[in-house]
Formats: structure tokens, C-alpha cells, sequence
């Protein structure tokens, strides 16, 4: 499991975007007995290079340097400081040492990313580097994958993903998501299925089993990517989809056991999930890793 603990800089009071949640998800998976000195990894921030694999070098400058305009800030939604930037390339460098630690263990998984709508020169969403597109570059440019999927399971789309990846032959993207959420402008991921809102957890998980297994036997990868969004939850505030914890459970189990039965690696990524409750919504997030922790341990 990676954590680090630049991955809660302050906001804004009332800020919409629940900064405290990877925080307060740390402490939760401690108080669990899950996360411990023997599984906690600190990740090194991402080097100019690795950000590279998946954005434009004069934009990776410019948010480093808070020099991006304030239209562009906007957009992503999120105020600069020097803490976010720290916090922003920590961040994608806990999700390199995800893709390292799957490879050497066959499963981990990060107390962040899934920074899935920032695109290859522009931010949106709450997102400033996407992390997966980053991820799948680094797992084929370190020989550690031949045939990269990303599974994302976020309520919205991973649009920015799709766009980066759309001319990568060696990455297969697999959207999950709410046809009426955001993004309005969707792009093309590889597989896009577009969930009716309001689904409940058995339309759901029936929708997901099905493409599951089709994906994975139509384009057979050797390295997953798994971004296990949240907001698809009851619960969430910017969600509209119907399902409850164990539903979250079954979704997490699927995906990983199918690639337990394939025997390849799996990097998890935490994804979206918004609600005001943090503490509440810190354990939402924590299901990914108590499922992680069961299926690693029976391994």
C-alpha cells in the first residue's frame, strides 16, 4: 500500500473537493490492522520526465511553476499553492510505485490517484496529471507489460485517459461510467459502457461481469490498471447511480480475482468519491483495500 503524507494540503474552507479523505483513509486502514510499517510505502515525487509519458512539457512546467493562467485554474478547480504542486507529483509518483510493487508482488494498491480527466495539455475535473495514462507508458517503457488495460470503474468518464492513450495500440482503456455524468463532451475510450442513472447494484454488477470477461478475453493484457471510483456509491454527492458498500465489494472482487485467475499484475488507483462526511467517505474508499488485503492474503 503507498501513502504519503503531502497527499492532504489545506483548501479553502468549504471547498468542494474533500482533500482531507487521503488522510483520514490512512489513518482509517491503520486502525484496521490492514495498512502497517511492513506494507506502508512512501513514494518519491515524479520526476518532469515520467510526466512526460502522458502531458505536454510546456503544461507540466507551467503548474509547477504557478504560472498557468487562472482560466486554466479554474478548470481544474483546485487553487495553486506549493503544496498541492508538491502534493500533485507525490501523487503520480505513488502510482509509479504502484505499477513497480504490482509487478514485483502481483497487487497493490494506492491510498490516491485515478486523476483520470486531466488531458495531455490541460487540467479539468480536479485533476492535474493523469496518472493512469502515466502509469501505462511507465509499466511498457520498464518492460514490465506488453499489453497494458485500464479498467476504470469512476462514476464519470475517464476522458482524459481515453484521448491520451487513443493512439497507444499497447493500452486497451475500459470505461465504466453514468452516461448522464461528467464529462458532457465524452470522449472514445477503447470500450465505453454508459450506465443509466440510477442503476442499482445488481444491474450494475451484471452489466460489469459481462464486459469484464469480454475484454479481457478479446484483448488480453499482461499488466492491469484498476481505478475503483467511489462516487458510483449511494452516498456520493456528484454520483447518481444506486449502489451500497457490498456492491462496491463485489465490483472490487471481480475485477481483482479475474486477475488473480489470469496471474497477471494489478495496480489499484482510489478514484473519485465526494461527500461531505469525510470520515464516512475515508471508509467508502478503504473497501478497495480491504479487498486487496483479503484476496492478496489468500494468494
Amino acid at each position: 500500500m503507498i501513502y504519503h503524507e503531502d497527499y492532504s494540503p489545506p483548501l479553502p474552507d468549504r471547498h468542494r473537493f474533500p482533500m482531507p479523505k487521503f488522510r483520514l483513509l490512512f489513518e482509517h486502514l491503520q486502525s484496521l490492522g490492514i495498512l502497517t510499517q511492513e506494507n506502508w510505502y512512501r513514494p518519491q515525487p515524479a520526476t518532469t520526465e515520467q510526466l512526460r509519458l502522458g502531458h505536454d512539457a510546456t503544461y507540466i512546467q507551467a503548474f509547477l511553476d504557478g504560472c498557468l493562467p487562472e482560466r486554466a485554474m479554474r478548470r481544474i478547480g483546485l487553487p495553486w499553492s506549493e503544496a498541492l504542486a508538491k502534493r500533485t507529483i507525490t501523487a503520480v509518483g505513488g502510482s509509479l510505485l504502484a505499477v513497480d510493487l504490482a509487478y514485483r508482488h502481483g497487487l497493490s494498491a494506492h491510498l490516491a490517484g485515478g486523476t483520470h480527466h486531466a488531458h495531455f495539455d490541460f487540467g479539468s475535473g480536479f485533476c492535474i496529471f493523469n496518472d493512469l495514462a502515466i502509469m501505462a507508458r511507465y509499466a511498457l517503457a520498464a518492460g514490465y507489460a506488453r499489453h497494458v488495460m485500464i479498467i476504470d470503474c469512476d462514476v464519470h468518464q475517464g476522458d482524459g485517459t481515453a484521448r491520451i492513450l487513443s493512439n497507444e495500440p499497447q493500452v486497451t482503456t475500459c470505461s465504466l461510467h453514468c452516461r448522464e455524468n461528467f464529462p458532457y463532451r465524452k470522449a472514445n475510450s477503447d470500450f465505453d459502457v454508459e450506465i443509466p442513472k440510477g442503476i442499482d447494484g445488481s444491474g450494475y454488477q451484471r452489466l460489469m461481469e459481462n464486459h469484464l470477461h469480454y475484454w479481457l478475453s478479446l484483448h488480453p493484457p499482461d499488466f492491469l490498471l484498476f481505478d475503483a471510483g467511489v462516487d458510483v456509491h449511494a452516498g456520493d454527492a456528484l454520483g447518481y447511480l444506486n449502489l451500497n458498500d457490498d456492491d462496491l465489494i463485489r465490483r472490487d472482487e471481480s475485477v481483482l480475482q479475474a486477475a488473480v485467475e489470469l496471474g497477471i499484475p494489478v495496480a489499484c488507483v482510489i478514484g473519485g468519491g465526494y461527500d461531505r462526511d469525510h470520515a464516512r467517505l475515508a471508509r467508502r474508499h478503504s473497501l478497495i483495500h480491504q479487498t486487496a488485503d483479503r484476496i492478496y492474503r489468500s494468494l
